[in-house]
C-alpha cells in the first residue's frame, strides 16, 4: 500500500479525530482507515496513536510525526502544483468550504457547470456554518459571509449577502398586522443560530439604521429548517433570498416591510497568500468570480 496514501489517512485521522470521521471524509471503511494507520505503524515500528474504547490520542511520537507528515504532504501537493502549471490544464481536487444556506441553493448549482467547463478538475465542497481554519483544514477556497477579521489571507469580494423578511400567510392572518419594523417585538420571530439575527434584527428607513431586538422560541442552526417552519405557519423569519424565492414566488411565503429593506451582509471568497495560484485555483476564481463577484484584478 502507497506510503504516502497511509501518511494521508493518518493526518486526516488526527484533523477529524477518529477512523470512523475519517473514512466518511476519505470515502473508505472505518477498519480500511485503520489498517492503513496500523500498517504505518508497522513500517515505523513505533505507535503513533493510543487507543482506547472511547477516545484515540497522539502518543509522543505520534504528535511528531503529525507534524512533518503534514509538512511533507505540503510539499507533495506542491510538486503535483508544479506539474499542472507546467500542463497548464486545469487538473487536479479542488477543496472547497461554503456555509450551509450559500453552498446548496446558490453554490452547488452553478458548480455543475464548472465541471463541465474543467472536466479534469475533481471538486470536494464541505458545506458548514463554523468558521474554519483554510489552512489548517486543506481548503483550497473559503466562501465567508460577514466582516472580515484579520487573517492574513486573500479575500476577493463578492455580491453582498441579501437578507429578506417574510412570513406565511396562514401566520399572518392569525398575528397582529406588521406595519413598521418594531412591530415585530410582537411576533414570534424564527431565529438563526449563526447571525446576530439570534437577538436582533436591522432594517434601514429614512431615519437611519433600525436595531428591534427579538426573542426567538424556535432557533436553528441551518435556513433549510427555518424555511419549513415558516411555511408551516411557525413567525416571522429573516433569511436569504436565495432560500426564500421559490417559495415567494409560489405565495407560500409573504414578504414583509420592503420599504424597510435589510441591511446587505458582505460575502467573500478566501484563498491563502501562499498557495500557489494553479490553473485550477485560477480557474475555479475566475469562476467564481463571473458567477458571484464583483469584477476586478485576481
Amino acid at each position: 500500500m502507497d506510503r504516502l496514501t497511509q501518511m494521508a489517512t493518518f493526518v486526516k485521522t488526527v484533523e477529524l479525530g477518529s477512523f470512523s470521521a475519517a473514512a466518511d471524509d476519505l470515502n473508505l471503511s472505518p477498519q480500511l482507515v485503520g489498517k492503513q494507520v496500523k500498517m504505518l505503524e508497522q513500517h515505523l515500528g513505533v505507535s503513533l496513536l493510543h487507543r482506547t474504547t472511547r477516545r484515540q490520542s497522539l502518543t509522543d511520537f505520534g504528535r511528531t510525526f503529525y507534524q512533518r507528515a503534514k509538512i511533507i504532504l505540503a510539499d507533495m501537493q506542491s510538486a503535483e502544483s508544479l506539474a499542472a502549471l507546467t500542463r497548464g490544464t486545469p487538473s487536479g481536487r479542488l477543496r472547497i468550504n461554503a456555509p450551509v444556506t450559500f453552498g446548496i441553493r446558490a453554490l452547488s448549482p452553478r458548480l455543475l457547470e464548472y465541471m463541465v467547463r474543467y472536466p479534469q478538475v475533481s471538486v470536494d465542497l464541505t458545506l458548514s456554518n463554523e468558521l474554519v481554519d483554510i489552512v489548517d483544514h486543506g481548503y483550497d477556497v473559503v466562501f465567508r459571509i460577514g466582516e472580515l477579521v484579520s487573517s492574513g489571507l486573500k479575500a476577493m469580494p463578492l455580491e453582498p449577502y441579501q437578507m429578506v423578511l417574510c412570513a406565511a400567510p396562514s401566520y399572518l392572518a392569525r398575528r397582529p398586522p406588521i406595519t413598521n419594523p418594531w412591530d415585530l417585538q410582537q411576533q414570534e420571530c424564527l431565529g438563526f443560530t449563526y447571525s446576530d439575527g439570534r437577538s436582533h434584527w436591522s432594517f434601514d428607513s429614512q431615519e437611519g439604521r433600525i436595531d428591534v431586538p427579538i426573542t426567538s422560541k424556535l432557533t436553528i442552526n441551518q435556513g433549510d429548517p427555518l424555511l419549513a417552519a415558516a411555511v408551516a405557519g411557525l413567525g416571522v423569519v429573516l433569511q436569504p433570498i436565495e432560500l426564500v424565492s421559490d417559495a415567494l414566488r409560489d405565495g407560500t411565503l409573504v414578504r414583509l416591510l420592503p420599504q424597510y429593506p435589510v441591511p446587505t451582509t458582505s460575502m467573500h471568497m478566501l484563498y491563502a497568500p501562499d498557495r500557489r495560484m494553479t490553473p485550477k485555483l485560477r480557474s475555479f476564481l475566475e469562476f467564481a468570480r463571473e458567477a458571484f463577484g464583483q469584477r476586478g484584478p485576481l
